[in-house]
């Protein structure tokens, strides 16, 4: 049993009577695009047995528990689109209760923010700051547009894949009506940063970002230590007790001045959505108790909020600055090697600088081609802006012809219509193929890396196909260079593997 005193736990009566703390729970949930994309059918994955693939596992093991138990309800989250659009079509029921927990008011008490739960994801999971500026603003422009046709409206933060972060990516994100994003504290240019409050990052312009920074202990003890969450009232008074009692110190405001303004502690805690009852059993169970979920009859002593409400900026009160650390993530302690260079966390990850070399030199063929295959449809700069708003193709917001017909106008039929739509369709796989799960591991043999392939392959043969080009061939030398660790395999080996096992024969 938890002692309360006044609504405060007896572990946190450090805090002001007059100042209640607030938890954030945030769940990350994401699974990369499994279908195949010659065939729009997920090949079977043996290693999710008994389950046909990994996203019917996983479902049942997490997604459809936690959305039954109303957990949802009173946590912040993000859905990444590839995940969403499974959702939608495998467990309608579920996916349902994904989109309505968003307008809940159970996370957000006060009424003092007017979003929701939910929070969009960059589209295709890639690493922002190893992207191309271009391919940065559509990555988080479908995110954005992705979100607001399943939740019927704007979002206000979005999820950097793997946290991974700097000042272009966020002013991009800034620039398309974003306010507010999560980072992990070792991300912050402050030192030993105080993450119990949202900090303002200047971006240029005019412009900023609001950032809360996840608590780094608590978020690592709920991902990591299985026996930190056997109980969560014990969580509680072990846990979050001490953290929300520890004293705060006045934030700087500005000309080296402290407030001294009384706040009112905010813990975010943050860390994959899997976890809860996938990862880790029956931790949907903890989560529920921990947020007072449904059947709780004893609410936790501590409004739990959503995002949304926490950087809700008090009238007179502003948000302190702060600094990022650039290009760093969440999930590497060397920024963002792990998805581009020799990463110490891998054992040997001699393969993935030449893969992602390999890969960038095909996106920057693929666009040159695409530029000029339509030349004569559609002047270069409008076509990236098509590639831009093509996401409600894809989404089925607008059916192709439609969308070629706003875009080409008149002149847009036969051969050049065909082609635009096909040349989108390229750069939806281009797209793909940068997805972070094809770097994240030790070995590109893995079904994450194949599915990076077949993306690659995809969109290279549709361009080979239009423009007559050898763009597949020049692909198979760059992947000579790539190595396999544990198998000894080539990365053309794997990726003529990855095509046979799932697709068309290579060619």
């Amino acid at each position: 049993m938890i002692s309360t005193e006044g609504g405060v736990p007896s572990s946190v009566r450090g805090v002001s009577a007059t100042v209640r703390p607030r938890l954030v729970v945030h769940g990350h949930f994401y699974q990369p695009g499994r279908t195949d994309p010659f065939t729009g059918q997920i090949p079977a994955e043996p290693s999710a047995a008994p389950f046909h693939d990994w996203n019917e596992r996983i479902n049942a093991e997490c997604y459809r528990p936690n959305a039954q138990r109303g957990n949802l309800e009173r946590i912040s989250y993000d859905v990444g689109p590839t995940l969403a659009t499974w959702l939608e079509l495998a467990d309608p029921e579920t996916y349902r209760r994904f989109i309505a927990a968003d307008r809940s008011p159970a996370a957000n008490p006060t009424g003092a923010a007017t979003g929701g739960n939910a929070m969009a994801q960059a589209y295709h999971h890639s690493i922002l700051p190893l992207a191309s500026f271009r391919d940065r603003r559509t990555e988080i422009r479908w995110g954005v547009r992705d979100f607001a046709l399943r939740f019927g409206r704007r979002p206000t933060g979005l999820w950097l894949p793997e946290t991974a972060v700097d000042l272009p990516s966020l002013r991009l994100m800034a620039e398309a009506g974003i306010t507010h994003t999560i980072l992990a504290p070792w991300q912050s240019g402050i030192p030993g940063v105080e993450t119990r409050r949202p900090y303002r990052v200047t971006l240029g312009g005019g412009r900023s970002m609001v950032v809360l920074y996840f608590d780094g202990p608590l978020s690592s003890a709920v991902s990591f230590d299985p026996t930190a969450t056997v109980d969560a009232d014990q969580f509680i008074t072990t846990w979050l007790g001490p953290r929300f009692a520890a004293p705060m110190a006045p934030p700087v405001v500005g000309a080296g001045r402290r407030s001294s303004a009384q706040e009112s502690p905010v813990i975010l805690i943050a860390s994959d959505g899997e976890f809860y009852g996938h990862h880790q059993k029956f931790r949907d169970l903890f989560l529920q108790r921990l947020i007072g979920g449904d059947g709780v009859t004893s609410p936790p002593p501590f409004d739990v909020v959503n995002l949304e409400a926490a950087v809700a900026e008090p009238a007179g009160r502003p948000f302190p600055p702060s600094a990022i650390a650039e290009r760093t993530s969440w999930s590497c302690v060397h920024g963002v090697a792990r998805w581009t260079a020799e990463c110490p966390d891998a054992v040997d990850g001699r393969w993935k600088g030449p893969l992602r070399q390999a890969f960038d030199r095909l996106a920057a063929a693929i666009d040159v081609v695409s530029e000029r295959l339509l030349a004569e449809a559609i002047e270069p700069a409008r076509f990236w802006e098509a590639r831009d708003a093509y996401v409600d193709v894809i989404a089925g917001a607008t059916t192709p012809e439609e969308f070629a017909n706003g875009w080409l106008g008149a002149g847009g039929r036969g051969l050049h219509r065909e082609r635009f739509l096909d040349l989108l369709e390229a750069q939806r796989w281009r797209l793909a193929m940068f997805a972070s799960d094809g770097w994240f591991w030790d070995e590109p043999s893995r079904i994450e890396t194949q599915q990076v392939l077949r993306a690659a392959a995809r969109s290279v043969r549709i361009v080979d196909g239009h423009a007559g080009t050898s763009l597949e061939e020049r692909l198979g030398e760059d992947l000579s260079l790539v190595h396999s660790p544990l198998r000894g395999l080539d990365g053309f080996a794997i990726y003529r593997k990855a095509l046979s096992d799932a697709g068309p024969p290579s060619s």
